[in-house]
């Protein structure tokens, strides 16, 4: 039998790079001479019914030796349970076929067979297989080809949306760069799987790939947790965005490229969509359209099962004759175009590729709240009242309202679900300026305040775009997103916190994010209105509330039934630390991750939500500090070193096993001052 192993060689620079600057990631294969060539399966499931599915495998054979040979290949299909693993006998097997192999030639051959009573691949239940293909010369078994892939069938219409298996789906998804935080941006599965299962607490159905193509694992993980993929290729063609980006490599490698991904990609069930680029500058060129067909028609030699679409910030796109070029359009923060664009083109399917580009920092408020889009910044932190955006972006509101009143739209992917390193708008460009103050005046003040709270005045150095923080903390407009993803979960959020001794007798305004259609809000027991949510209208606001220490409280109404409450306490002073874990037991195999949250808490465990004290971890058993993060942008504290700054009263331990090494781990940690907390997990044989 073939031996299909493969291994990781660092760095191998890909010929005609100019410079010699890129470098790649290479995995190599071994086989024998007559083999399944690289990515050389493609299963399709052309028809489905209840009853049936009728499956299509289509092998490429390659022969690398110097002489024809015989080869027959014969394929079975299993149906795999969650973990990935055959589950029982094949459910359905084809007959042997026998092809001639040339000498250094490839050979082509494809066979259909029917799966009786289908399970389908839902987001909710989905349901895989895998396609067996075994190949001999003679009697020797030369190789045995594995291809997972789902039975299920996909629509994009213009009138009525995106559907999966004849029903209707809305596509809630977001943009997520590569990056896992504290962890860099080496693939960790269980890192990825934590972004996922966050992900899809909120209500996520779906993942952009932006803007290049996936790492293989995050594919295998959207394929087994029932996620959408967006797959995307390209942040630029032929016309540069900086000097040295792929333009300069477009001509020669974009074709092999763009047939890779394919190719590479195509088997994943998760995959419903491909991405031809990201606001490329040929989309508002006369002659853009010519690029965008090149690449589309690469797509459908090798795919015909999916949609082409691309990205694209730019509204001339939809009217130029690009838009024609595509099966799908994707706009970029143009959500007012939705209604022009569906009156020109009535045809073609419509979807928000990026939208909303929201910034804001975990936790943090600053008064007064406006609603000037370009307001609430100060010390390279962005208030999180979720009112705030660059110049080109709109809050989630603005968003929700244009697919409202557009409703064939297919859904949206957010800019981001994550924030990720990098990019820090809207202070990428004040490097220079180290107390990014709105007042002057007040800078020497605000500095001091903010020493004495342990934060740091320095430039940025990750993103505020995410919905989740960098370490994996979910920001109020989590719950905003959950509220409209997942309307039949009963859920209120309150925004901000209630622990404000500077603000007693001042305004300090309050939102609910709710799945509710009104809302009543208490301030120690006293009522401060019920409010109904009027249409296009997507949070409750109370704009006039005067600060009183005690327990703000809203609780949540649906058809005039109670639906669910939120309360926020005030805290005292910080007393001690408070832990948990993600997960207490871990496999034995030095990859995997348990994710420790750590709070800082007043004497009777309530959250303390603007402390910043300084918490050292410490891990004893098989295990080590992978890293450590507390989603604070402004932070410049290594992820490596073993203690970190709390930021508004959160840090992250990541712990990872050690190889091999089963046992207790015990996680640690301490802050002068505070009462010490700890976990104990479990590392165990995989």
């Amino acid at each position: 039998m073939s031996s299909r192993s493969g291994w990781i060689i660092l760095p191998i620079r890909r010929a005609g790079t100019p410079g010699g600057g890129l470098y790649r990631n290479v995995w190599l294969l071994k086989t024998e001479a007559v083999h399944v060539a690289q990515w050389g399966s493609f299963v399709s499931t052309p028809r489905i019914s209840a009853d049936s599915a009728l499956v299509s495998v289509a092998l490429t054979l390659e022969n690398t030796s110097a002489a024809a040979e015989e080869a027959s290949v014969v394929t079975e299909l299993f149906e795999l349970d969650e973990a990935g693993h055959y589950a029982g006998q094949p459910v359905a097997s084809g007959e042997r076929v026998a092809v001639k192999v040339a000498a250094g030639a490839q050979a082509y051959l494809a066979r259909t067979l029917v799966v009786a009573r289908p399970k389908l691949w839902e987001l909710d239940s989905p349901r895989r297989y895998a396609a067996v293909s075994t190949v001999a010369v003679g009697t020797r078994v030369v190789d045995r080809y594995v291809t997972p892939f789902g039975i299920r069938t996909i629509a994009f219409s213009a009138d009525t949306g995106f559907s999966l298996n004849g029903r209707h789906v809305r596509i809630a998804g977001v943009c997520d760069h590569h990056d896992l935080g504290a962890l860099g941006s080496a693939i960790n599965v269980r890192a990825l799987e934590r972004q996922i299962e966050i992900l899809k607490q909120m209500g996520c159905n779906a993942i952009r790939t932006s803007h290049n193509p996936p790492a293989p694992e995050l594919l295998d993980l959207c394929d087994r947790m029932g996620v959408l993929v967006m797959d995307e290729s390209f942040d630029c063609w032929r016309l540069q965005k900086r000097p040295n980006d792929y333009h300069l490599l477009f001509d020669d490698w974009s074709e092999a490229d763009m047939r890779a991904l394919v190719r590479r990609d195509r088997n994943h069930p998760s995959v419903v969509l491909w991405s031809i680029g990201n606001e490329v500058r040929e989309q508002g060129m006369p002659e853009g359209w010519k690029v965008a067909s090149y690449l589309a028609g690469i797509v459908r030699e090798e795919d015909r099962t999916r949609p082409v679409t691309a990205a694209c910030n730019n509204a001339l796109s939809g009217y130029n004759g690009f838009q024609d070029v595509l099966d799908v359009l994707g706009y970029n923060y143009h959500g007012a175009d939705y209604a022009a664009f569906r009156k020109s083109s009535p045809t073609i399917p419509l979807m928000g590729s990026e939208t909303a580009s929201t910034v804001s920092s975990r936790g943090e408020y600053y008064f007064p709240v406006g609603d000037d889009k370009a307001g609430g910044r100060a010390d390279f932190q962005v208030s999180s009242y979720d009112l705030y955006a660059p110049r080109w972006a709109t809050p989630p509101d603005a968003e929700f309202k244009a697919e409202d009143e557009n409703p064939g739209v297919l859904g949206e992917f957010v800019w981001t679900g994550f924030d990720y390193l990098g990019e820090p708008t809207p202070y990428d460009s004040d490097a220079s300026n180290l107390l990014n103050f709105t007042d002057p005046k007040e800078a020497a003040k605000m500095a001091k305040d903010l020493q004495s709270l342990g934060k740091i005045s320095v430039p940025s150095r990750s993103s505020y775009f995410g919905i989740v923080d960098l370490a994996g903390f979910k920001k109020d407009r989590f719950y905003l997103y959950q509220a409209r993803w997942r309307p039949d979960l009963p859920m209120a959020h309150l925004l901000p916190h209630w622990t404000w001794p500077d603000r007693v007798g001042k305004v300090t305004p309050v939102h609910v994010y709710t799945s509710g259609d009104e809302a009543e809000l208490f301030v120690n027991g006293v009522s401060q209105g019920r409010k109904k949510r009027a249409p296009f209208e997507y949070r409750l606001r109370w704009d006039n509330v005067v600060y009183a220490p005690g327990i703000l409280h809203v609780v949540a109404y649906r058809d005039g039934k109670v639906w669910s409450e939120d309360s926020e306490v005030t805290a005292g002073p910080a007393a001690a630390l408070a832990v948990h874990v993600d997960r207490s037991s871990l496999a034995s195999d030095g990859k995997d991750l348990a994710f420790v949250t750590l709070q800082v808490v007043d004497k009777d465990g309530v959250p303390v939500p603007q402390s910043g004290a300084l918490v050292r971890f410490s891990v004893s058993g098989p295990a080590s500090l992978a890293g450590v993060d507390s989603g604070d942008a402004t932070s410049h504290e290594s992820f490596a070193s073993p203690q970190h700054r709390a930021f508004n009263g959160l840090c992250l331990a990541i712990v990872r096993s050690q190889a091999g090494a089963p046992g207790k781990i015990l996680v640690s940690a301490s802050s002068e001052g505070l009462s010490p907390a700890s976990v104990e997990l479990t590392s165990v044989s995989p």
